[in-house]
């Protein structure tokens, strides 16, 4: 079994991949386009049969790249885990889809699109998984506007609106 440093460097190689390290961590930067290779490469020659994570994150203002969407595998087997990254621009936030590969991408990708609104090409049910369907905007995003109002809850409901018809939240 090859260990993870090798197994990063064939990585880097084959998929020209970038290598981030960040508090003795290390990561792969992979091209949206040498996903999925990188991928099936990893579950199939380095038995990372598992994909345990998928997230993003938004680098808002930034606008190419504005995203990075995290893949985070594990090697069950080998007791080895590794995340790929892959920077997705903000003008058009595409990348393909990996649930034919490993098919619990399914809620992590369904969960990133409705969150970040980030698209991914071939999915199967790309539907909102949190928010309800009549939603808009992706409330992950940092340019998301935010409210400015207290939560209101059924147990409190009465004081916050005491507060708002004197036109301010001072104490009581």
């Amino acid at each position: 079994m090859e260990s993870l440093n090798s197994v990063i460097q064939i990585l880097k190689d084959r998929f020209d991949a970038q290598i981030c390290e960040f508090c003795g961590d290390l990561s792969l930067m992979v091209a949206p386009g040498q996903l999925l290779d990188a991928v099936r490469t990893l579950r199939d020659e380095f038995g990372f049969d598992m994909l345990s994570s998928e997230t993003a994150s938004d680098y808002w203002p930034e606008v190419s790249p504005r995203f990075h969407v995290v893949y985070n595998f594990n090697s069950l087997k080998g007791r080895r885990r590794l995340s790929l990254r892959v920077p997705v621009d903000g003008a058009n936030p595409v990348i393909p889809t990996i649930e034919p590969i490993f098919p619990n991408a399914n809620w992590h990708e369904r969960e990133i699109w409705d969150m970040f609104g980030i698209r991914f090409e071939g999915h199967s049910d790309m539907r909102r998984l949190l928010m309800p369907y009549d939603w808009e905007g992706h409330p992950l995003r940092k340019d998301y506007p935010l409210g400015y109002e207290e939560p209101q809850f059924s147990f409190n409901f009465d004081d916050i609106a005491k507060r708002k018809h004197r036109g301010g939240y001072e104490e009581a």
